[in-house]
């Protein structure tokens, strides 16, 4: 006997699992919960806790920011290229830029940012999810708040100088 609110939050992930056949292998998860006998939520469940325990594992926190600040981003990059719309190729291309920017700062920083910023990755991975999350698009808030003013002035004169040269 199972607690109401449980059966619902695994009758909603089932939900969730269902739309999403081809990315959850829905049709395997049905034959596991056949032969097993539990609910494929819960199968499913088994499933990413053990390969985000592997990952944690093998390459640790470090691994995981990595991870989640460039495989969905570069999936929706390769989608955007394909799709014919302006507004998320500049979405993406901003996101990029930002990514590239944080991502040499980082490595200049020499490791001073993971020993001064107490549980850095997991406020890096948080970071990068807001920069490119659909309800926040915060990509787009740093780029023209800090990186442009910051770089503007130099690609301007850059411009400048190489249509003088023409």
């Amino acid at each position: 006997m199972t607690h109401p609110k449980v059966d619902e939050i695994v009758a909603k992930t089932d939900a969730f699992l269902a739309r999403y056949p081809s990315l959850s292998q829905y049709d395997k998860l049905e034959e596991l919960e056949k032969r097993i006998g539990h609910s494929k939520v819960y199968i499913f469940l088994f499933i990413v806790l053990t390969l985000g325990s592997t990952i944690y594992l093998v390459g640790g926190a470090k691994l995981i920011s990595d991870l989640l600040s460039f495989l969905y981003p570069a999936y929706m990059s390769f989608k955007a290229i394909d799709s014919g719309k302006a507004t998320d190729d500049t979405q993406w291309l901003t996101y990029w830029v930002v990514f590239s920017f944080l991502s040499i700062a980082e490595g200049l920083s020499g490791g001073l940012l993971m020993s001064w910023i107490p549980f850095y990755y997991g406020l890096k991975s948080v970071f990068f999810i807001w920069l490119y999350h659909p309800r926040y698009l915060g990509a787009g808030l740093v780029y023209t708040q800090a990186l442009r003013p910051l770089i503007a002035p130099y690609v301007l004169k850059s411009n400048a100088a190489q249509k003088k040269e023409s």
